[in-house]
């Protein structure tokens, strides 16, 4: 049996690493301005990217290049040029978005199998048959569409791949077409350069053009400002109706910009949601106890399995960014041996280990530390705050670069994580 694949963004190496080593079958990224995460892109170095393929194929897995921005004529000759320096790298497949780039990619890389963005807004058969035939292998469709027209897509092209997102940031606009920060910054969505715009608060005025009077209606507080800010996608608890539909053949996960820590946990949560699918041991609490950690701006299960005006929970009309249940506090370096701090430790802080599914974590109890299981998961107190330099520290917080020792080696990447507190940063504004 085809199983289902998990997709991850890669918006740079280490998250690419992170994301594959946490569960991810392939992930997606790219360099330069022609992929549509300009700000993740730029970190992106031709050589890195290479390195990222690399490292993806020794795993088994793929690495799939975004190529996905809207050009101008201006910017066709060198287009071109990037088209070809992306198939020597020799990805998995190209991620485009319209027909012109789709066709030129087929005539500069007639063997690279092509996938239509999401941004080509594909929502029935007909668009995909006409992509289909133009050589897209695989559609990523439209976040607005439904389960029951993939299924239908599916039955009438069974040999077009469908890719659907499940989890990420959601555009107040259709499936990205947004042109309020063009307008307001200058900065183009469709372009790479999204600012955002959509989560900012707003006020409302009522204007009198004969009189240039101008009032300022007031609202309750904290109802109706954030007027365009979507929630977020979170379909985990949604797998199970998604693989036994029989029409989706990669699940994906949005947020290149996003951090090392929203790599590795999405990775995990949906990785542990498709494995227990196929064990026949659905646990969705599992998965959201994972998820719920991350900072959001309010989930929500949006389109796919319900259609849009059956749904009024897909707003967040009081913040823009929430905190999640849990604080990263530190990340172990590449070598597993010790961890730099990103929030603060102090001695005998209980720390959560969040490492990759299968991880091999060694039960100890010496004088650096201790690391022990409760309730199904892994943690670990410090006894001292040993320095790789043999310092010694009462206290570390997220400015200190001195690696800290570990009691015993973790996989490399693996996170700390404390419960949040009201204190650590964004909250729900009240």
């Amino acid at each position: 049996m085809k199983k289902v694949e998990l997709l991850s963004p890669a918006g740079t190496l280490e998250k690419l690493k992170i994301a594959l080593d946490f569960g991810a079958d392939a992930v997606y990224g790219g360099v330069s301005h022609f992929s549509l995460r300009i700000r993740s892109g730029k970190e992106f170095s031709m050589e890195e990217f290479k390195e990222g393929i690399e490292y993806a194929h020794a795993r088994g897995k793929k690495v799939y290049a975004t190529i996905n921005g809207f050009p101008f004529n201006s910017q066709l000759n060198l287009l071109k040029k990037h088209i070809i320096a992306m198939n020597e790298l020799k990805p998995d497949a190209f991620i485009v978005a319209t027909p012109g780039v789709l066709k030129l990619c087929h005539d500069l890389a007639p063997e690279m199998p092509l996938h239509l963005s999401t941004q080509a807004n594909v929502m029935n058969v007909l668009d995909a048959q006409i992509y289909h035939d133009m050589g897209a292998t695989r559609i990523i469709t439209a976040r607005e569409i439904s389960l029951k027209d993939l299924k239908e897509i599916k039955k009438e092209i069974p040999d077009l791949e469908l890719e659907v997102f499940v989890h990420g940031s959601m555009c107040f606009a259709y499936s990205g077409r947004c042109l309020i920060s063009t307008l307001q910054s200058g900065r183009v969505p469709n372009r790479g350069s999204c600012a955002n715009d959509c989560r900012f608060p707003y006020e409302i005025f009522a204007s009198n053009p004969e009189t240039g009077t101008l009032f300022k209606l007031e609202e309750d507080e904290g109802v109706g400002t954030y007027i365009m800010n979507s929630k977020d996608l979170n379909l985990a608890s949604h797998i199970q109706e998604l693989l036994e539909s029989g029409a989706v053949d990669s699940i994906k996960v949005e947020g290149r910009t996003k951090t090392a820590y929203y790599a590795a946990v999405t990775a995990k949560a949906y990785r542990m949601a498709l494995n227990d699918y196929y064990e026949g041991t659905m646990d969705s609490d599992k998965y959201q106890y994972e998820l719920q950690s991350l900072q959001n701006r309010g989930y929500t299960d949006a389109y796919l399995i319900n259609r849009p005006f059956e749904k009024h929970d897909t707003q967040s009309l009081d913040f823009s960014m929430q905190l999640g249940t849990h604080q990263v506090s530190g990340v172990v370096n590449e070598a597993g041996t010790h961890f730099l701090c990103k929030y603060k430790t102090l001695v005998n802080d209980e720390l959560e280990i969040v490492a990759p599914l299968e991880s091999q974590i060694e039960i100890v109890d010496n004088e650096i530390g201790s690391t022990y299981e409760r309730d199904g998961r892994l943690y670990l107190k410090l006894k001292k705050l040993v320095a790789e330099n043999k310092k010694v520290w009462e206290e570390v917080h997220s400015g200190n670069l001195n690696p800290i020792t570990l009691p015993t080696p973790l996989p490399a990447y693996t996170f700390l994580r404390i419960p949040a507190t009201d204190d650590m940063g964004t909250q729900p504004k009240k």
